[in-house]
Order: structure tokens, then sequence, then C-alpha cells
């Protein structure tokens, strides 16, 4: 399995982790519509916010992070800054 984070600062990230919160519903047919999907979750931090996406193989994270800047770039009404971005295959797995 491979996993993507994405870590969201600065310019518009608040507003960003509204926005997904507001339009869960949209966002959970975008993200788990991505061949190999396995799991996604969006979490707050005191900076903005984080969006982990877990799929079978890294084509299906690339695909995840390009939907998702697609979806925030038509979607968010505030300039956001691109997230800094860790991904990797799992070393462990509950």
């Amino acid at each position: 399995m491979y996993v993507v984070i994405r870590s969201y600062s600065g310019q518009g990230a608040s507003e960003l982790f509204d926005l997904l919160e507001q339009r869960e519903e949209e966002v959970r047919e975008l993200i788990s519509g991505v061949p190999g999907f396995v799991s996604y979750a969006a979490f707050r931090t005191e900076d903005g916010g984080r969006t982990v996406t877990a799929c079978e193989d890294k084509s299906g994270t690339d695909e995840s992070s390009r939907r998702a800047a697609a979806w925030v770039a038509e979607n968010a009404t505030a300039s956001v800054d691109p997230p800094e971005i860790a991904e990797g295959n799992t070393v462990l797995r509950f």
C-alpha cells in the first residue's frame, strides 16, 4: 500500500479545511473514485491541516493528488498555498 500526506499551511489553509468540511460528500466521491483507493482522512492542525490518502499503489496516490489539486483550484475562493507532500510505501498497517 502507498500513502500520501498533503500538509496545508499558510495562505488559505484554514478556509480550505472549512470548505472540505462543508462539502464532505463531494470530496468523498472525488477521492474514493480513484483506482485502488483504500482510505482518506482530513484533519485540522494549528497551522492549517493535513490530508492522508492510502491507495494500493503509487499510481493511485498520484491520481488522488492530481484530483485534489484540481478540486482546490476549482473550488477554493481564497488563494491556497500548495501543500507539502510526503509519500511512501507502508511498512505497517492495522
